[in-house]
């Protein structure tokens, strides 16, 4: 018998939202949730840790609903936090299943077993990129533009970052300068290019595989947690990218 880790009562790892949307654009986002499954016992991590950027994407969820509602646009998301498998990482690499995050070590993550690594893939992983593949290609036929939102900590490893946001994507650019140039013309914002993190195919998975793989024009988008960590700065980014996203994508194929 297989292992199973979710229970019965507990949340499927996929939520969508907008499922009617007209709009070209899909959005997802591979880290807008923090729950850890009860099997798991929290992964041996204190509560304040699984508050931190160690666990989710702080506030990106607010800014990918609102956003959703902004472009009429479906959005697909993973409620369950990157330490029990990451969703953003080939299964098998290195920060999949992280022992360390950071500074956070996490006890539940060290000598995982094959079983324990193939059941947190098979019932987390795998049925959000199922979810991604089925949408996309239902829609294979209409133009398609893979928005993939993240967000990330003004500090790291003692340095600040100057970016309040950042585009990343790896060979192909298109998009994602479109972006850049739209987000800093007004001129009060850093924004980087392929800062503060970039886009590799060992490293990454959600570009690489559904937005390369399939030809799809693409973005990963990353903005800084302390701009949206309430609902003002949610609104202020929903609405700004709201604003710039059409814009950059109008030229393109």
């Amino acid at each position: 018998m297989k292992q199973t880790l979710l229970a019965p009562d507990e949340p499927s790892p996929v939520a969508e939202f907008n499922t009617a949307g007209a709009s070209p654009f899909l959005l997802v986002c591979d880290h807008a949730g923090r729950r850890i499954p009860r099997a798991l016992r929290d992964l041996g991590v204190g509560e304040a840790d699984l508050k931190r950027h160690v666990a989710w994407d702080i506030g990106i969820e607010g800014v990918a609903r609102r956003l959703s509602e902004r472009l009429d646009a479906h959005l697909i998301t993973q409620i369950y936090s990157r330490l029990v498998i990451d969703c953003n990482r080939p299964p098998g690499s290195p920060t999949s299943i992280a022992p360390l995050s950071e500074d956070v070590v996490i006890p539940g993550n060290e000598n995982v077993s094959l079983e324990d690594a193939a059941a947190r893939a098979r019932e987390i992983f795998v049925p959000y990129h199922q979810a991604i593949e089925r949408h996309l290609e239902a829609r294979k036929n209409r133009p398609t533009f893979l928005i993939s939102l993240h967000s990330f900590t003004p500090v790291y490893a003692g340095m600040a970052r100057p970016w309040q946001a950042g585009v990343l994507y790896n060979r192909v650019s298109t998009l994602a300068h479109a972006l850049r140039d739209l987000l800093a013309a007004p001129g009060d914002l850093v924004v980087g290019d392929n800062e503060p993190y970039n886009v590799t195919d060992d490293t990454d998975y959600t570009i690489p595989v559904h937005g390369e793989r399939r030809g799809l024009s693409h973005v990963a988008i990353e903005i800084r947690q302390d701009l949206i960590g309430d609902e003002a700065g949610q609104e202020y980014w929903a609405n700004r990218l709201a604003d710039v996203l059409p814009k950059a994508a109008s030229p393109l194929p």
